[in-house]
């Protein structure tokens, strides 16, 4: 394998590199041969054959079967041992907790669902260790066996402070000691990141941006957020604030002053759930079921299946890209990035006709003309990206032979 610039030459170190890019081969193509990963690496058959006993003995890689069906011998088959290490995610909002386990490959093995309607003071902790143990009992773990857990919320919080910000929604997150009882309640390594944000993580490491260094992801569902990546890194800004774009003045919509206090912003009620309420109401179209934010989605649903037909269908699809547009105009105008990901179930219920639409529209707008593209990642994109997020450094930690 070739030596990596500027790294120390050390037999130690140049085996580690090769015991990386095996499991990193071994992660993408779930299982391979020896001679497969030799001619991947470009290893000879002997470094190979040493590399996977290595790997072996330290439990990082099983022998897994062996290839059948092809001229000659079998061949010994190997794999990421799932064991190796475990994550958990969690993704916060005000009506729910949602958890989930993976194993060191990314699979799921143990999730939970806790209800949070009614908030009381004090229970934010036993909330969360509730949801927690849920997932690590549903996938027969203990907590110890857990490498590192990620936390996801609307807002941020302020690393100078620990304090959450640009979430007073949330109920029962907002103490000053927070993270510390957290930390005291859950001894293992702790992160904590903005949900849209991880929704992120989720679509450049297996989804729409997969591939892409410079993109933002404008989220919609119970509110607006956005996710800035800029030369392949999360940018968040001095207090965590970076992309909390529905707090953005825009025009169209009366200036929101005292917007931390109003938890609203200009971009929120131009292109918001309750936009989408609003205009459907002024065009006579009945309210679905539901909170706002799934009343939003069924409404953009039905705008996108019968949009060609014309009439009020068709004009709260145009209304809502026009809103769309006008905010991420802004954005664009700042950032000019490569590419758009449209993403939360509000802005996905209005499918290929509503993307198009915005295209469109922000093509009139803005004088850069990212591609837009619709998010990809569809079940739990926030818990998912949590998982990814804490498993990007899990691997880090786990996968170093040089040690």
């Amino acid at each position: 394998m070739a030596r990596m610039a500027g790294t120390p030459g050390t037999p130690r170190v140049l085996r580690a590199m090769n015991d990386r890019a095996a499991l990193d081969l071994l992660l993408e193509h779930g299982t391979l041969s020896r001679t497969r990963i030799g001619k991947l690496t470009g290893l000879s058959k002997p470094t190979a054959s040493q590399l996977l006993a290595r790997l072996e003995a330290a439990g990082l890689v099983l022998a897994t079967g062996t290839t059948a069906g092809r001229p000659g011998p079998n061949a010994q088959l190997y794999s990421v041992n799932p064991a190796a290490a475990h994550v958990a995610g969690l993704d916060v909002n005000a009506e729910r907790i949602r958890a989930a386990v993976a194993d060191i490959t990314g699979r799921t093995v143990g999730s939970f669902r806790l209800p949070t309607p009614h908030h009381r003071a004090g229970s934010t902790v036993e909330q969360v260790v509730q949801a927690l143990d849920g997932a690590v009992k549903a996938a027969g773990l203990s907590r110890a066996d857990l490498h590192r857990v990620v936390i996801g919320t609307p807002g941020a919080f302020d690393p100078s402070t620990g304090r959450l910000r640009y979430a007073s929604h949330l109920p029962g997150w907002h103490s000053p000691t927070l993270l510390d009882e957290l930390a005291a309640a859950l001894p293992m390594p702790l992160e904590y990141d903005n949900d849209v944000n991880l929704a992120a993580v989720a679509e450049q490491r297996i989804g729409a941006a997969r591939g892409h260094d410079d993109f933002v992801l404008l989220w919609n569902e119970e509110g607006i957020g956005a996710a800035l990546v800029i030369n392949g890194r999360l940018h968040r800004g001095w207090t965590g604030g970076a992309g909390e774009v529905g707090f953005l003045p825009v025009p169209g919509t009366p200036l929101v002053r005292n917007v931390a206090k109003a938890n609203n912003g200009g971009f929120q009620e131009l292109a918001g759930c309750t936009a989408v309420l609003r205009i459907a109401e002024e065009l006579g179209l009945p309210r679905p079921d539901g909170n706002l934010a799934d009343a939003a989605t069924e409404l953009l649903c039905q705008a996108a299946a019968h949009h060609t037909e014309g009439g009020p269908h068709a004009e709260l699809l145009a209304r809502c890209a026009t809103g769309h547009a006008v905010g991420l105009a802004s954005i664009v105008a700042v950032l000019d990035p490569e590419l758009i990901v449209l993403a939360g179930n509000v802005t996905i219920a209005g499918g290929e006709p509503l993307r198009a639409a915005i295209q469109s529209e922000l093509a009139e707008l803005a004088v850069p003309r990212p591609r837009l593209v619709l998010g990809t990642v569809e079940l739990h994109p926030v818990l998912t990206g949590a998982l990814e997020s804490a498993l990007l450094t899990t691997r880090d930690e786990v996968f170093d032979t040089s040690r």
